[in-house]
């Protein structure tokens, strides 16, 4: 230690330092990673910055004792406001803060941590009013709530640091936007508040954290990289034999037996679905293969009530479960440490997932990430294989910041009208300060002031819509009456029409779509939380059911929200590993191995796809003919390409059309052949006129008009706690069609436009996969046969065309005739088409 060092005074009592800091984490067992250290460091010094290290390796403590550090002993009022994305983390994360506040060498015996959330009870409430405490865990709604009331400077006079937690999650939502917004806030009361945010998979950190900070904060930022390869294994089940013509889902419960045998060696695993209808399935029929386990499994989605949903946490952290089966309701924060494995049914789609995924098993420093791939069809092999393969080369995918959403934009203006309200100028400024609105004009700052201040042209004559009133230069809330609305309504997160789910005899199972249980009639049986139900009543708010006797054949509820495409980055990566199987020379993984017949028979029957070329097959069926195009974007985008070419084909010649899309083409079925040539396709698949075209092929008013209702409701237009989703859905449609006639030019309509092509076809994706396919060779291929990469395009067109019996037989008919076909002599040889021909 240097004599400078030595000369300096010691520090106050009770002060915590660096040495504090480093001699509780050894006194556990650890050693201090540098990175730890480097936000030790950082926060002292009052430093902004984000940390990106992998799961289960430290984070928490780095940001928290970090900010321990900063504020030192504490004192009245909050000096550290930690932001969690759920709260279903927050009860974890307050523990997790507590623990070196106690014991018997705490770092900072005098601090003491709270909980504030929408699941605070009204006395919790009171008493944190009445002695706020040193630290508040709480969520991005709960924070503007608070900032919303009369006292926010005072509530926030001592803050000193911000840790926002898991800023992955957040940063490409609304919500993302609303915790940015709030943040600038903060900054405002609070001009030397640290910033920091914990993030472990992310690609963009340069925008991450100039969303965190602010783009004028983000030069002078940290950005702490933790350089802990974190230990992952993750393999992949391989079933036998593999069907040369797979289709999704069709393995069913097939591997069901490995997947019990890896749950049995284990002692604890959580298996992971890609949606909740997923999860209902597995669990039970994991139960049902091993009766003896049937409290030693539990059930964890989002629709599931939350006192299950907290029974299952406690199970899995006490170690007294064997197996939880969960959806991205458990992908998070949640540090579960006796999970020694991850079962991952589906491909994961996206590798940050995977790496996600991976990190709730092993997850303490050193420990191994163990992850097992379950593949629902043969493809998925090869998408589980790139997964592995991009995760250890260290590829993730970015997560762009949302920018200028005027709905999140006309709540914050009430906000913060009603904590003590704003000058105009103050508050533009402050907007403009954060990534989301850096580049707002004066044009859209005006109209959504007016909007705030009157509902806009079209609304200025309804009282209820004028929400904040000038006075002196200085904008206030209009009512006390409007500032306890508009605090009920505060957030940005959307919901699905849903009802709940109730025993008849008392207590809550969780809710369920409300397009699902209105096609039911009392009586009729389904499976939910684990359970077989019986309907005994629907009254339009919750559905009142019984146990049903026997649980075979029953529905599965159908949730929003599954239709999960590949990612771009993962795209790519599959894309490599299907051409370079048969090209390259090298072993291929033995995923990629195990479907070579697949692909051998596809470069036989056709020719197998390309980064430089775009493969269009061509096959006549016994119901017309059928035409199958392979740009592997994922299937939102397929289904968007798949639409705007029908509709460009009918648009010029009169044509019936029907389509259907996976994650690697799209197919179009019609009556006649489509005989088009390359540059008949080229003029199809341009980017020319492609907003205007989506809006007009897919009905685009009627779909951004069920979609205002989420951007009425962030924005304050109608109120959604007190009323049903048809009594939202009925108020939203009728502001819409008044908008829409009245003040056609208002910024929300066009904003509903925007998001409903956004969330419905990934729109920013669709257009550059147009321009992309510019540049490629387009090759187009008649085919003998249905080649084993469309024959999953076909059996989802099938599906959705004939009844449950009747499809399944159809395409188990065509599957056993395929496979037949390839086990014999080589069929003709593809066929492929001229280059020229009938223009479209």
């Amino acid at each position: 230690m240097s004599r400078s060092r030595l000369r300096r005074p010691p520090p106050p009592a009770g002060q915590p330092t660096l040495d504090t800091l480093r001699r509780w984490v050894r006194a556990r067992g650890w050693q201090p990673f540098p990175f730890q250290e480097a936000v030790w460091a950082a926060l002292a010094a009052g430093e902004n910055g984000l940390l990106h290290a992998p799961t289960g390796t430290g984070k928490t403590l780095a940001a928290w004792l970090g900010a321990i550090l900063r504020t030192g002993a504490a004192g009245p009022g909050i000096r550290a406001v930690w932001i969690t994305p759920l709260k279903a983390l927050a009860a974890d994360t307050l523990r997790a803060l507590e623990e070196p506040l106690g014991g018997a060498e705490p770092i900072a015996s005098d601090w003491t941590v709270g909980l504030r959330t929408g699941d605070t009870s009204a006395a919790a409430r009171r008493r944190l009013r009445e002695a706020w405490p040193t630290a508040l865990v709480t969520t991005p709604e709960t924070l503007s709530i608070l900032l919303s009331l009369d006292d926010a400077h005072e509530i926030f006079a001592a803050l000193d640091t911000v840790v926002v937690d898991e800023w992955h999650e957040l940063l490409a939502t609304k919500r993302g936007v609303q915790t940015e917004l709030a943040l600038a806030r903060l900054r405002t009361l609070r001009p030397e508040l640290a910033t920091w945010g914990i993030s472990a998979t992310l690609a963009n950190l340069d925008e991450a954290v100039a969303a965190l900070v602010g783009p004028a904060r983000a030069a002078a930022a940290r950005v702490v990289q933790a350089a802990i390869p974190r230990r992952l294994d993750i393999e992949t089940l391989i079933p036998t034999p593999i069907e040369r013509f797979p289709w999704a889902g069709h393995m069913g419960m097939r591997l069901l037996p490995q997947v019990v045998e890896r749950i049995d060696r284990a002692s604890t695993t959580l298996v992971f679905t890609n949606t909740r209808s997923q999860a209902e399935r597995w669990f039970d029929a994991i139960r049902a293969a091993r009766p003896d386990w049937k409290k030693l499994v539990a059930l964890h989605h989002g629709s599931v009530d939350r006192d299950l949903r907290t029974e299952a946490e406690a199970g899995l952290k006490a170690g007294r479960l064997k197996c939880v089966v969960a959806t991205s309701s458990l992908d998070l924060g949640v540090d579960f440490g006796p999970v020694d494995q991850v079962l991952q049914v589906g491909s994961p789609k996206g590798i940050a997932r995977l790496l996600q995924r991976a990190g709730r098993s092993g997850h303490s420093p050193g420990a191994t990430g163990r992850l097992v791939c379950v593949p629902t069809h043969a493809l998925e092999l090869i998408e589980c294989a790139a997964a592995r393969a991009a995760a250890e080369a260290g590829r993730v995918e970015p997560r762009r910041p949302l920018v200028a959403p005027l709905d999140c934009l006309a709540q914050h203006i009430v906000t913060v009208a009603c904590s003590g309200g704003f000058r105009e100028q103050d508050l533009l400024a402050e907007v403009r300060s954060t990534h989301a609105f850096a580049t707002l004009d004066d044009a859209a700052w005006r109209w959504a002031l007016d909007f705030a201040a009157r509902g806009g042209r079209a609304l200025a004559a309804y009282p209820d819509y004028a929400r904040i009133i000038e006075r002196f230069g200085r904008w206030y809330v209009a009512s006390a009456a409007i500032a306890r609305r508009h605090r009920m309504n505060i957030g940005t997160i959307s919901g699905d029409a849903a009802v709940d789910v109730k025993w008849l005899r008392g207590g809550r199972l969780g809710t369920v779509e409300e397009s699902f249980i209105s096609r039911l009639h009392e009586g009729d049986r389904f499976l939910f939380a684990g359970k077989p139900l019986v309907l005994f009543r629907f009254d339009g708010l919750t559905a009142w059911v019984k146990r049903a006797r026997a649980s075979a054949h029953l529905q599965v509820p159908r949730w929003n929200g599954g239709r999960m495409p590949l990612s771009t980055l993962l795209s790519a990566a599959v894309l490599d590993l299907v051409r370079g199987s048969l090209d390259n020379g090298r072993p291929p993984p033995r995923e990629v191995a195990a479907v070579l017949p697949l692909l051998r028979t596809q470069a036989r029957w056709s020719r197998v796809p390309d980064h430089d070329t775009l493969l269009v097959e061509q096959w006549r069926g016994r119901d017309g003919h059928h035409t199958f195009v392979f740009p592997f974007e994922g299937r939102l985008v397929h289904e968007g390409l798949a639409a705007l070419v029908a509709w460009r084909i009918a648009s010029r010649t009169p044509s019936t059309l029907t389509f259907a899309a996976t994650d690697w083409g799209f197919e179009l079925s019609s009556r006649d052949p489509l005989a088009f040539d390359e540059r008949a396709w080229r003029r199809l698949l341009s980017p020319a006129n492609l907003l205007e075209d989506l809006l007009a092929c897919l009905n685009g008013t009627e779909m951004a008009r069920r979609h205002f209702r989420e951007i009425a409701r962030v924005a304050g237009l109608v109120a959604g706690a007190a009323r049903t989703n048809r009594q939202t859905q009925a108020s939203a449609g009728l502001i819409y069609d008044v908008l829409l006639e009245h003040d056609a030019d208002n910024m929300l309509l066009a904003q509903a436009r925007r998001e409903v092509l956004e969330q419905q076809f990934e729109f920013r994706r669709l257009h550059d996969a147009l321009t992309a396919i510019g540049t490629k060779d387009i090759r187009i291929v008649a085919t003998p046969r249905i080649s084993p990469l469309a024959f999953p395009i076909w059996a989802e067109f099938v599906q959705s065309r004939l009844t449950t019996q009747g499809w399944l037989e159809r395409i188990a008919e065509m599957a056993r005739d395929l496979e037949a076909a390839a086990d014999g002599a080589a069929p003709g040889g593809r066929q492929e088409a001229p280059r020229s021909g009938a223009p479209a």
